[in-house]
């Protein structure tokens, strides 16, 4: 379809972009009208014979109301647990309602395996399925059971009856749900009483076994109190008595320095502190206060001198006596508090003991205790919803009811004959439209000026129209015979375009060839060297096809000497094979007796010779070659001429087979003049791509009407 749009709607700038688009389009439907009009009455007649032929289905339709789900008037809570989501709770009812159990529950409370419309079906609860919709009402709890039929009363049976199927397969399911709880949970709580009563077991026997009664609830704070305080008070005593030995050791070692620096022990103050010492040093002063005294009125070995002498002596042995003795009672001193600060210690750790061991006494109390508060808790719960259970189980309400019951139908819902008709009248005309476009699409041969200028990169030299004549001489002389027709007008459109071409005046020599036989190249040749001839050129016609020659049919001519001859043999001259034709200025030179080696006399001097001769004789040469792609005649004949003129038929040759002739053409290096589209039906079915051809011919019917009639054996200038 696209390859058909024209250039200049190709062309963003274009104003008439948009509406010679449209154009093109209405041009493929005058083109493929045919194939419309077939596929639409095929839709239409199909539609027309299906909806009287088809058989009447009638519909029952039953109206459902689909409320929460709740356990019934107790309102006892999480009995039946039907999820969060309500949307879910409706969905599944939807899919329940069309659940293989309950079409085959239906279709055996029917009998519906020895209906007419199923018994032949090999699963007959899938063909009932098929017939039956459910469709929700949006925005409300009501859903529409719908169900199809060829017979309104079994219709209606099929919806009533499936609601009812359904509301009690809803009711005995919720039962059932109900007793089951009921079972399970009597089970539980004979179960969870067993674990109560070996809880109960359990924290008595803890209790006995390790004798602490007291872990009795109200006396076990008490018991914790008094533990606490002799813990405590043990504690201080190690505090107390750590003290004591931290200052008896620091004066122990105060001492033993002393002593090991070899001072005097009695010198030592810990050491006066000790009455015996004390009393001795007392002594000692006044001892030697006397010796004192004594000296100064006696001399040194006086009695009195001596004996005071002999005291002092004995005193300072005797303080050295005591002083060691007070030290080493420093140092049992020191022993006995270490000995009391260890039973201070022994005494703590015993109470924290005691503390440790009431503590995991006390926790495994509380563990066993837990325990058995937890079963006793459960083994309640149980109870309560075992409670509950019977009672739901009593109690089992029905939250579906039914709205609207279904009733006989009296109109059948399909075949909906206006509506089937409009369909089929859309889509006939749819499906036409685009099988049009489609084949449009797939249909790539050559039809108008834009194809050659666009895929062939070629002008376009002109339009031959149709001549609807089965004569041959007829149409390869129409432009002598009928001069006043459109295609005598389109020839000499043609040899106007050829004489506007650039160097037109060296183009003495021309052949015409095409891609493939029957696209008239031999009527584009025959007509094109007869309006030449009748603009006063002096013109020869050559028939260049050895292979099937048609020229001499279209002149009526019986000449077996032709170029066949001339080529064949070196003796003949150019004056034995040209006949003169009935139109003026314009002599002929046919094929002649077919050859057997037609390639090799077309590529031979002797035909060289023969361009040469009758380009100096005439003023234009006109070669009927046979296709490019049938043999390499037109090849060879081409490079000895001035050009090639290409003919096309429409709508026959597609583009990528005329686009490689072409290129045959072009890369032999042969001067191409233009490409003739041929064989146009401007009046008739090709109309639509070349109205204004159509429209230009009509507006001067009447000059060529008015020519007298001797004006046709003549023809304009």
């Amino acid at each position: 379809m696209e390859d058909n749009l024209s250039a200049k709607s190709q062309e963003p700038g274009s104003e008439s972009a948009n509406p010679t688009q449209l154009r093109d389009y209405w041009f493929v439907v005058l083109e493929r009208r045919w194939l419309i009009i077939a596929v639409f009455l095929s839709f239409v007649l199909l539609g027309v014979v299906y909806s009287f032929r088809a058989t009447p289905i009638y519909q029952g339709v039953a109206r459902l109301q689909i409320d929460p789900e709740t356990a019934g008037v107790l309102s006892v809570k999480d009995v039946i647990s039907m999820g969060n989501k309500d949307m879910e709770y409706l969905q599944t009812q939807y899919k329940n309602m069309v659940s293989r159990t309950l079409i085959e529950s239906l279709v055996a409370k029917l009998r519906l395996e020895d209906d007419d419309r199923y018994k032949r079906a090999m699963d007959k609860t899938k063909a009932v399925l098929e017939d039956i919709r459910i469709v929700p009402i949006r925005l409300t709890r009501l859903v529409e059971v719908q169900a199809n039929h060829p017979n309104p009363r079994t219709a209606e049976n099929m919806a009533n009856t499936l609601l009812e199927l359904f509301l009690q397969q809803n009711i005995d399911r919720k039962t059932l749900k109900a007793m089951y709880g009921f079972h399970m949970l009597q089970q539980e709580a004979t179960a969870q009483e067993a674990d109560l009563t070996a809880a109960i077991q359990s924290l008595q026997i803890y209790r006995q076994k390790t004798g602490m009664i007291s872990l009795v609830e109200d006396q076990k704070q008490t018991t914790e109190n008094v533990d606490a305080a002799a813990l405590r008070a043990a504690a201080e005593r190690l505090g107390a008595q750590s003290t004591v030995v931290a200052a008896v050791q620091k004066r122990l070692e105060e001492a033993t320095l002393w002593m090991s620096k070899g001072n005097d022990l009695s010198e030592l103050g810990i050491i006066t502190e000790d009455p015996s010492v004390r009393q001795i040093k007392l002594k000692l002063t006044e001892s030697q206060s006397l010796l004192k005294g004594f000296r100064t009125r006696y001399r040194d070995k006086h009695p009195k001198v001596q004996e005071m002498v002999g005291v002092i002596a004995g005193d300072q042995e005797h303080l050295k006596e005591e002083s060691q003795r007070a030290f080493e009672s420093l140092q049992s001193s020191a022993r006995i508090e270490v000995q009391k600060e260890q039973q201070a210690k022994d005494a703590l750790m015993k109470a924290e003991q005691k503390m440790t061991e009431l503590s995991i006494a006390k926790t495994k109390f509380d563990v066993l205790n837990r325990k058995k508060e937890r079963s006793e808790m459960m083994y309640q719960l149980v109870l309560q919803k075992s409670k509950e259970y019977d009672l739901i189980s009593k109690d089992t309400q029905q939250t579906m009811f039914v709205v609207d019951k279904a009733t006989t139908p009296l109109k059948p819902i399909r075949p909906n004959r206006p509506l089937i008709l409009a369909g089929s009248m859309f889509g006939g005309l749819a499906v036409a439209l685009m099988l049009a476009f489609f084949t449009n699409f797939l249909d790539d041969s050559i039809k108008s000026q834009e194809d050659v200028e666009n895929y062939l990169r070629l002008p376009l030299l002109g339009y031959i129209p149709t001549i609807k004549s089965t004569s041959v001489a007829e149409r390869d002389l129409q432009s002598h015979i009928h001069p006043t027709s459109s295609a005598a007008e389109g020839f000499r459109t043609l040899r106007a375009a050829v004489s506007l071409v650039r160097n037109a005046d060296k183009l003495r020599t021309i052949v015409v060839t095409s891609t493939i036989p029957s696209e008239g190249k031999s009527l584009v040749a025959s007509n094109f060297a007869i309006v030449t001839a009748q603009t006063g050129l002096k013109t020869l016609l050559v028939d260049a096809d050895l292979r099937r020659p048609s020229i001499h049919k279209a002149f009526q001519l019986k000449s077996q000497v032709g170029l066949t001859a001339y080529l064949s043999s070196r003796d003949r001259t150019i004056e034995e094979i040209v006949i003169p034709s009935e139109v003026p200025n314009l002599d002929v030179v046919c094929c002649g007796a077919m050859p057997t080696n037609p390639s090799e006399l077309l590529s031979s001097k002797r035909m060289l010779d023969f361009l040469e001769e009758a380009s100096a004789r005439y003023d234009r040469v006109v070669l009927d070659c046979p296709p490019v792609s049938a043999v390499a005649d037109p090849l060879v004949v081409g490079a000895m001429c001035d050009g090639i003129m290409f003919v096309t038929k429409f709508n026959k040759i597609r583009r990528e087979h005329a686009r490689r002739s072409v290129q045959r053409v072009q890369d032999a290096g042969i001067n191409l003049i233009g490409i003739i589209l041929n064989d146009i039906d401007f009046e008739g079915k090709d109309s639509y791509y070349y109205s204004y051809h159509y429209y230009q011919n009509r507006y001067y019917a009447s000059h060529y009407k008015a020519q007298p009639a001797s004006a046709g054996a003549k023809g304009p200038a």
